[in-house]
């Protein structure tokens, strides 16, 4: 970030610890299709995305007090961001794990197949996972979380986690052979 940018961005943080409704406004603006980029991945509709999106900022607002200036602000909001998405998954009771251990399948796909897809249409095979498939692939492919941290964070064991995102994986290669042969 250059230096005038981080300034104003620091002015931004410092306005909004003051609960300035303006700067507020401005931090919404900047980050609001960060976190609709992050929501919609979590969840199966644009409607639930913008909730989880306002839902955290609202918490960013709430506790940014405990947010420290002399760190980047984008890992510390996808944290809250992430996290709301897997509360607001919890508490809508949709969350199942899927599992069944005679499933997996290796599928081959060859390298250059991702080039030819789309960013939408990438979003959209993920989605098209099952929740509990989407929220492992998402934590541990995009947004870096270990298994154990998985594990803890939805209540599952870590071996869990690693079936289910290598049958994320199994089914994301399907639907990538399934497009290219299209």
């Amino acid at each position: 970030m250059s230096q005038h940018l981080e300034i104003e961005f620091n002015q931004i943080i410092n306005g909004c610890r003051k609960k300035n409704r303006e700067s507020q406004h401005a931090l919404y603006r900047l980050y609001y299709p960060y976190a609709m980029s992050i929501a919609i991945r979590y969840v199966n509709s644009e409607s639930e995305a913008i909730s989880i999106t306002n839902d955290s900022f609202l918490k960013v607002f709430k506790h940014i007090q405990k947010y420290d200036q002399s760190l980047p602000f984008k890992p510390w909001f996808r944290r809250i961001l992430v996290n709301t998405a897997i509360s607001s998954i919890k508490s809508q009771k949709k969350y199942r794990m899927e599992v069944d251990m005679n499933e997996a399948q290796e599928i081959a796909a060859r390298e250059d197949v991702l080039s030819r897809i789309g960013y939408k249409e990438l979003i959209a095979m993920v989605q098209s996972l099952s929740m509990a498939y989407r929220t492992v692939f998402n934590m541990y492919v995009i947004d870096g979380f270990k298994h154990k941290e998985i594990a803890a964070e939805l209540g599952i064991t870590e071996a869990t986690s690693k079936s289910n995102l290598t049958r994320a994986r199994a089914k994301l290669r399907e639907l990538v052979i399934n497009e290219m042969s299209e």
